[in-house]
């Protein structure tokens, strides 16, 4: 077999993907984000997953988005980053945003999960040695602690950015109280809270949403603030993709199995309509239906970027495709709305 060919990075990788600015920061991200959650651990051949990361930056992503969890095996998404940087992107190291995140459980004992300043700033210090980074651009609080006070964690978010190991910090799965709350902490500690990473798509769209005995949405924090957001499943799991439009889960699909987030009870009759009559919506505009899913995600300028996972470098194509779409009109959001209803598929 001959030897791998040192990677080079496209030379007019920055000609077509469109860059977003976070907020009120000064950091763009690409409109599209690559997410290692699901195909980056031990489960993916190493050479599948080296071709995904050298086919998106050469496209111009530039934003790669880990957790301390991901694997599976947990870690080993970002041992494997570090080993891809090593081999082929240690020296474009200044043109990547790679992000992390704790808060979710990922060892035994009693400093495993949660909120503490003991768990967040040992789980970077964890994070770093596993891809090699001596800082991340963004440490993320992965999730509300409710048992530990909230100045604690924000704390510790402020002090990874005191000590160097981040440049900036945001916070994962909170609600607009919540995000407003963890704002104005770390805003009286001098540190800015980037961006929000929550989950959104056709299928879910509690962001929008103004919970009972709120006045206001997630979007609307966000907005208000001058916070960015970058949204994770914007294709539902798969669900707003062509995968499952015939009633059934292919074997090895998340739905069959694969993963613990999805089960076939979600392909409901209900579910079918709605996603088929969307993939016309698609179709009419010469688009798939996860290109419909991300083109709508995209629609609202206070979302800063969308994270996909590609198990491909087809699928990432197809997902990157999505950009050159035109907007989509009035008249075509109206008839989106009429089957993207939130809750489908659960």
């Amino acid at each position: 077999m001959p030897a791998l060919q040192p990677y080079r990075a496209a030379d007019d990788r920055y000609a077509t993907m469109p860059y977003r600015r976070t907020g009120r920061s000064g950091l763009d991200l690409p409109a599209l984000s690559l997410g290692l959650w699901h195909n980056f651990g031990d489960l993916t051949p190493f050479g599948t997953q080296r071709d995904v990361l050298r086919r998106a930056f050469d496209l111009g992503i530039t934003h790669l988005d880990l957790a301390n969890n991901y694997g599976p095996r947990p870690g080993a998404a970002e041992e494997n980053l570090g080993r891809h940087l090593a081999a082929d992107l240690r020296p474009y190291r200044d043109e990547l945003v790679i992000s992390t995140k704790a808060g979710y459980d990922m060892w035994s004992g009693p400093y495993q999960d949660g909120g503490s300043r003991k768990y967040l700033l040992s789980s970077l210090d964890a994070s770093l040695r596993r891809t090699g980074l001596e800082y991340v651009d963004v440490f993320y609080h992965h999730r509300p602690d409710p048992s530990t006070p909230l100045e604690e964690t924000m704390g510790a978010l402020a002090q990874a950015v005191r000590s160097g190991k981040a440049l900036y910090v945001g916070v994962s799965n909170y609600t607009p109280a919540q995000t407003r709350e963890a704002h104005a902490v770390l805003a009286g500690m001098g540190v800015p809270l980037l961006i929000h990473q929550p989950s959104y798509s056709m299928f879910n769209r509690h962001v929008e949403n103004v919970a009972e005995g709120q006045t206001e949405s997630l979007l609307d924090v966000v907005g208000d603030l001058g916070v960015g957001t970058i949204v994770f499943s914007p294709l539902a799991q798969g669900l707003l993709t062509d995968k499952y439009l015939g009633g059934a889960a292919p074997a090895g699909s998340r739905a069959a199995g694969a993963s613990p987030f999805l089960s076939e009870r979600a392909l409901s009759e209900t579910y079918l309509a709605r996603a088929r009559a969307l993939n016309e919506i698609a179709a009419g505009r010469g688009q798939t239906l996860a290109q419909l899913a991300l083109s709508w995600v995209l629609r609202d300028d206070r979302i800063t970027s969308a994270l996909v996972g590609a198990s491909s470098v087809a699928q990432l194509e197809d997902n990157v495709a999505a950009l050159s779409a035109p907007p989509l009109t009035d008249d075509e959001l109206a008839a989106i709305d009429e089957h993207a209803v939130d809750g489908t598929g659960r």
